[in-house]
């Protein structure tokens, strides 16, 4: 017979101490996780990136937008942009990953122990992917930036070094960097949709099983877990930050008045309109679920493949069991 009866209270846990070498792990787990699926994403993101800034692509779909790509330039324009793309992610994605289990850490610490943190989880997660995205963002920008120039501009060099360095000569230190703003306006809604959403996803998961079942879970449960919690992570972060990124390809085109940031993304918010600002959200929230789910199912694997631990867990618990 089935009884119910209150959970027990879990036991204090300590606080891990990551080592410089635990940190090392994150930062190559991140790194790689985020080049191989930003990389393998270059074809969809490619076609978003056209339907977003350019008028032949407006009326286009991402099945529609592709064929016209290959109809017109031929499929190895698909891989445009990949290098910046590889080598940003791999340094940004690193950066991210390992800022995020930082900054949790020192957030669990300011409020003393993962018991007392479960109070404050949703600040902690929201702060604490705000700031690794920051930081992150800060190599990001530049190679976004010459990305979107060799998407959007076909003729305007042959590939990442040539199209860093003509960006660079041209326009120096102020154009590498013109869409660091827009750039945190859309990565910092991104990174909260990625990681506040797949944490919540796990925990709403989780509280259905009893201690037991998630210790004895298979592989392949594991994994539905991962995958599902990742693709509902990865259309809200697409949604949080859609608006962003298509102010981000209009101002790295060169499109929009002189003047201070704001007021060019607020002139070009207001030309493009809710629908404007949407466009490609669709081709967009397929790319992002595929990139956030792919991204924590390699960042988990590669983790334990270094023999990394586990980050710091501040779920909140069911109260009751059966």
């Amino acid at each position: 017979m089935m009884t119910s009866k209150a959970m027990k209270p879990r036991q204090a846990t300590a606080i891990p101490q990551f080592t410089s070498k635990d940190y090392s792990s994150f930062f190559l787990a991140g790194a790689l996780c985020a080049t191989i699926t930003h990389g393998a994403m270059t074809p969809i993101d490619v076609v978003k990136t056209r339907i977003q800034i350019d008028p032949a692509y407006k009326k286009l779909n991402m099945l529609t937008g592709t064929r016209y790509v290959i109809a017109t330039e031929g499929p190895r324009a698909l891989l445009t942009g990949f290098g910046p793309t590889a080598l940003g992610y791999l340094i940004q994605g690193g950066a991210k990953f390992a800022g995020y289990e930082y900054w949790k850490k020192k957030a669990v610490e300011s409020v003393g122990d993962p018991e007392a943190a479960v109070k404050y989880r949703t600040a902690i997660y929201l702060g604490s992917a705000s700031i690794a995205e920051f930081f992150a963002d800060i190599f990001l920008t530049p190679l976004e930036a010459t990305r979107i120039r060799l998407v959007s501009d076909r003729t305007y060099a042959t590939g990442l070094v040539t199209g860093f360095t003509r960006l660079a000569r041209e326009g120096g230190m102020r154009e590498l960097y013109a869409g660091f703003v827009p750039i945190l306006c859309k990565q910092i809604p991104y990174a909260i949709g990625q990681f506040t959403v797949n944490e919540f996803c796990h925990e709403i998961a989780f509280r259905s099983m009893s201690e037991e079942t998630r210790r004895t879970l298979s592989g392949t449960s594991k994994f539905t877990i991962q995958l599902g919690s990742g693709i509902i992570a990865g259309f809200a972060a697409a949604i949080l930050s859609h608006p962003a990124d298509t102010l981000l390809s209009q101002i790295n085109k060169g499109h929009g008045p002189k003047g201070s940031m704001p007021h060019r993304l607020a002139v070009l918010a207001r030309e493009a309109g809710f629908r404007g600002l949407f466009a490609g959200l669709g081709p967009r929230m397929i790319m992002t679920a595929g990139l956030v789910s792919g991204q924590f199912i390699l960042y988990g694997a590669i983790k334990e493949a270094l023999g990394a631990p586990p980050g710091i867990e501040i779920h909140k618990e069911t109260s009751a069991v059966v």
